[in-house]
């Protein structure tokens, strides 16, 4: 049987023009047959830089005059849920503007930790894992999803694609997993994740986390499309805006893996030594450490043995939303710390032990003796004694002069002003770093 086709346009050296933009994604809608069926349309919230407005309006005028519905649920994952205001800046329409111009349209947000909102479709068994993490785990793991996922006729996956810390791209299914998923696959494929380490899964396309993450989608009988954008900064540092350098459209695995490659080429810059010092700057879109914790995860490869990363975010005041609580109890840790101890760990949200990993780095953990690798430190408005609470280092913001740290990379010192999505990695990394080995 042949494939669908791939119906896609993108760019090295620069940005897709409005009519570029206009006409791929109207000749991939045109694939969706939406006659007197329903349609769930899946976006990221906010934590993802994307475009969406434009895209928003197209889908309308594609879908909206023959669909019997035409509604959007937010992937939030474990994210908390957005409001209605929140929701109109994510989409680029006013209040009034949905009312009179997209009033097919209905918004929700996921809710993860409502069980009634949730419904089991599956399971990984215990031999499909073994196979899957190259004998990393062996047990059954419950697959939920939002029950939304299964009342409509169609689902459309839109969203960016960007080297991943858990998955080695975003993109694709992992707008249903975990985007809209229950806890239990949330936890498990996140501390697979942790456990074969960020610098080793990230940027990688073809990851065992993104197997289990396809494997779950699979479950979902819905007809399932995906529009994969690729983002672009264009600007000046500090004033850049985003705009889309890509478009795919096909099957969710089909379109991710052509927006994959170009987001490799896009947002993965190599170096040729490590620094020091890497000054790593959270944008406004992170709002807690949870989501500022991906300055560390992009730059963790570049950052010399025994280096300093700082997470510049004078707007964050809290750990997490969502996990605070956990992460407050269990601190920030190497992946040895945990696995070493894990009769003291395993009975704490895998989730949030993948995220702590992630953030405080690799290195090791010998005769109660833990050293990471990079010292990471938070300037951010988080008291110092939360930090202290949570083994992380800390600096008051406003000692930190973002300008002292630019063009500095002859000192060893890297200055990122927007950090969070584009990759660094060293030119001939160790494997341990990224490198092939």
């Amino acid at each position: 049987m042949a494939l669908p086709q791939i119906t896609g346009l993108g760019y090295e050296h620069r940005l897709m023009t409005e009519e570029e933009i206009r006409r791929t994604v109207l000749r991939g809608l045109q694939e969706i047959y939406a006659a007197g069926r329903r349609v769930l349309v899946i976006i990221p919230d906010h934590t993802r830089s994307a475009p969406l407005g434009p895209i928003f309006r197209l889908i309308y005028e594609a879908l909206a005059p023959k669909a019997a519905a035409l509604d959007y649920l937010m992937a939030l994952g474990t994210h908390p849920p957005m409001s209605d205001e929140a929701i109109y800046r994510r989409v680029e329409i006013t209040p009034q503007e949905h009312k009179s111009q997209f009033p097919k349209v209905r918004f929700f947000n996921h809710l993860w930790k409502d069980s009634d909102a949730l419904s089991e479709v599956g399971a990984l068994g215990k031999e499909e894992a073994r196979e899957i993490t190259g004998g990393l785990f062996e047990m059954n793991v419950a697959i939920t999803v939002n029950k939304m996922a299964l009342d409509y006729d169609v689902i459309l996956i839109v969203g960016p694609v960007f080297p991943h810390e858990v998955v080695g791209f975003s993109g694709g299914n992992k707008y249903l997993f975990p985007g809209i998923a229950g806890r239990e696959i949330i936890n498990f494929f996140h501390w697979l994740g942790a456990v074969i380490t960020n610098p080793v899964i990230i940027g990688k396309k073809w990851t065992p986390v993104r197997m289990v993450v396809d494997r779950a989608a699979a479950l979902i009988k819905a007809q399932k499309h995906c529009l994969a954008l690729v983002v672009r900064e264009e600007g000046a540092a500090g004033e850049a805006a985003s705009g889309l350098a890509g478009i795919y459209f096909g099957t969710p695995e089909r379109a991710w893996c052509q927006a994959a490659d170009l987001s490799r080429k896009l947002h993965i810059v190599y170096k040729d030594h490590p620094y020091h010092t890497v000054l790593s700057c959270a944008p406004e879109m992170y709002d807690d450490i949870w989501t500022a914790g991906k300055c560390m995860y992009k730059l963790e490869p570049v950052v010399a043995d025994g280096g300093t990363l700082i997470i510049y975010a004078p707007h964050v005041k809290e750990v997490s939303v969502s996990h605070g609580h956990v992460i407050e109890q269990v601190g920030y840790h190497t992946r040895d710390y945990f696995l070493k101890q894990w009769d003291q760990f395993k009975h704490h949200p895998w989730g949030v032990l993948a995220h702590s990993t992630h953030v405080k780095g690799i290195g090791t953990y010998e005769n109660g003796v833990e050293k990471p690798r990079v010292n990471v430190v938070l300037a951010t408005g988080i008291p110092p004694e939360v930090c202290q609470k949570i083994n992380l280092g800390c600096l008051d913001p406003r000692t930190i002069h973002p300008e002292d740290y630019a063009n500095r990379e002859d000192e060893g010192v890297l200055y990122v002003p927007k950090a969070g999505e584009t990759l660094y990695r060293l030119r001939n990394a160790p494997k341990e770093l990224g490198g092939e080995g």
